[in-house]
């Protein structure tokens, strides 16, 4: 049952539920009965809930005409902003209205009863479905262009007639453009154009989920008719859809692999994280090796260094480990990674054994020293993460790997984005928070954690939890001096049970790329990578509890997380001994921080 505060409830009444367990909310305002599944009631409720997010926008595009969400939960509006809401799967996608909108209302209903919706008319919606560059248009398909055109042309008495009314609405709005092409789909046989170019099939732990094409232009992206749990959204017109585009290289590995163009990107790899293969060839999705964790890290460590046989990239007489790295590349089948460190994609045996993921299942990320200056970033950020997870911080396994012919040592780290055995059937997926906000990873350095709080809670299907974790991650990434903790360096973690439909948990996902990085040339005055309280530098545990209270914590608790923090991290130095030189100057610039921060 869904609960709307003023509408079918009081805000007393929906705080007393919350804290009893008997409702979960969903965002202010919005809650949703804790027997219920929230993804379905939200979805069936789609309509309702922007009338009262919304109430001065209208439906438009494909979701004015169906009076619903599309299959992939995005629900159209026109009004004032172009804004963008998630409520866990459910995302509602606001553009901005031209200057004459032509509206009407609509009766409809859902399972709360009848329901009067306002939205673009009919010709309107037509216009709209030639606009390059909406999604409302864009997901208008040429089945329902056809059909809108039928009877514009059999209310208006003729072509000529459907075509003149079209203009004129369209000139009121100066949508000349659309106008034209409105006319032409009119005047013209109602046929798709033929798509140029590959098509590349995209599946999911080995079930295909749908068909990404490039037609020379811009990316199309078709999801295939599915029951189960998917994902991966459609982003903006033309663009890849924000999941795909999170898992492309960049960084090393793109100067490695050279892409002379996106499509290339694409389709110069196979295998990608979060269990996603994208191929030409259909049969790939289930032929390529399923990444399924083999051997537990954990159980070939000792004292944070790794015990297992190392059977992977090292140099040669001719070659140097960047080089032999770069090699593995060559291979279609080798797992792709983003992230601008240099990473290999291994794969820990039964009987303790690192090799290669080529032809194996991707179970475990390594990440040499880059040299140059950073010959300690793996001892730095192993320190880091041993710290976070003192702190009480969930983190990924990990454990240092010494390196053949007297090479810094490497950090292993295991993935917790994939099935834990073979028995284990469940979907999981790993979508960052750039990804999560529908922007790309070259703005990973924008927004604040604040924005990042409010797109999390549309998303998580533990809010509270997860809002909290998120402040004490950005207190960590503040007491360690970790400069990089920008969005691709935080996620959510999505598992849906063998069958179900929808995601039953959407979590924020463990520490990972956790660093020092102002102990580094160049950064020694690195501040954090997004805003909090309005800043980036010299903050104080007064900001974090401002902060905390704007993302919804209330300030007792957002004290709290911050003082046991600088605690934890305090315990943890007073018996740490240090790796490196490098792994020292990082411990006194945390011990500088906890003393301005405990203040």
């Amino acid at each position: 049952m869904l609960h709307l505060v003023g509408e079918t409830i009081d805000k007393h009444r929906a705080r007393y539920g919350a804290e009893t367990g008997r409702l979960v909310q969903i965002m202010r305002g919005i809650y949703v009965a804790a027997e219920d599944d929230a993804d379905a009631v939200l979805f069936d409720h789609a309509l309702r809930i922007a009338a009262y997010l919304y109430p001065n926008a209208y439906l438009c595009g494909a979701s004015a005409e169906q009076l619903a969400p599309m299959p992939d939960r995005r629900l159209f509006l026109s009004g004032r902003y172009n804004v963008r809401t998630r409520l866990r799967n459910l995302e509602i996608v606001q553009n901005r209205a031209p200057d004459a909108p032509e509206t009407e209302t609509a009766q409809t209903a859902d399972p709360m009863g009848d329901l009067r919706v306002r939205r673009s008319t009919l010709r309107f919606r037509y216009l709209e479905s030639f606009r390059r560059r909406s999604e409302a248009g864009a997901a208008m398909t040429i089945e329902m262009k056809s059909d809108i055109a039928a009877r514009l042309v059999e209310a208006a008495g003729s072509e000529k007639e459907a075509i003149i009314e079209c203009w004129q609405l369209a000139e009121a709005n100066g949508w000349r453009k659309e106008a034209g092409r409105a006319e032409a789909f009119i005047a013209t046989p109602l046929r798709e154009a033929p798509q140029r170019g590959t098509a590349l099939h995209v599946g999911w732990h080995g079930e295909k989920i749908g068909v990404l094409s490039h037609d020379g232009s811009a990316w199309r992206w078709e999801p295939t008719a599915t029951e189960g749990a998917t994902p991966v959204r459609t982003g903006a017109p033309g663009r890849l859809p924000p999941f795909i585009e999170s898992l492309l290289p960049e960084g090393w590995l793109e100067r490695v692999l050279k892409p002379k163009s996106e499509r290339e990107r694409v389709s110069a790899g196979k295998r990608y994280m979060s269990n996603i293969v994208i191929s030409e060839n259909p049969d790939d999705l289930r032929a390529l090796p399923a990444d399924v964790l083999e051997g537990r890290l954990d159980a070939y460590t000792h004292g944070g260094v790794f015990a297992g046989g190392y059977a992977g990239p090292a140099p040669t007489f001719d070659e140097t480990l960047e080089e032999r790295m770069a090699a593995l590349y060559a291979s279609t089948a080798t797992p792709r990674l983003s992230g601008v460190q240099i990473k290999a994609p291994m794969n820990l045996s039964h009987d303790g054994v690192l090799r290669p993921a080529g032809d194996r299942a991707f179970t475990h990320i390594l990440k040499p020293s880059p040299g140059a200056g950073f010959e300690d970033l793996p001892l730095v950020e192993a320190a880091c993460l041993a710290a976070a997870r003192a702190c009480g911080i969930e983190t990924a396994a990990h454990a240092i790997v010494s390196m053949p012919d007297d090479l810094p040592d490497a950090l292993l780290v295991e993935r917790f984005d994939i099935r834990r055995d073979r028995n284990d059937r469940r979907r999981m997926a790993m979508e960052d928070m750039a990804s999560v906000r529908g922007v790309g990873p070259s703005e990973k350095y924008e927004g604040s954690i604040e924005q990042v709080a409010r797109a999390l809670r549309g998303v998580s299907s533990d809010a509270e939890a997860d809002v909290a974790a998120l402040l004490g991650r950005a207190v960590f990434a503040w007491l360690t001096g970790d400069g990089d903790f920008h969005l691709k360096n935080m996620a959510v973690l999505r598992v849906a049970p063998d069958g179900a439909e929808n995601f039953t948990s959407v979590r924020f996902a463990p520490t990972y790329d956790a660093v020092t990085t102002r102990v580094f040339p160049g950064l020694e005055d690195d501040h954090l990578a997004l805003s909090l309280a309005g800043k980036r530098n010299r903050l104080s545990s007064d900001d974090f509890v401002r902060a905390g209270v704007t993302m919804g914590i209330s300030a007792e608790a957002a004290r709290n997380i911050v003082v046991s923090l600088c605690g934890r991290l305090s315990t943890h130095l007073d018996d740490l001994d240090p790796a490196s030189d490098r792994v020292d100057r990082a411990i006194a610039v945390w011990k500088r921080r906890i003393e301005i921060t405990a203040d």
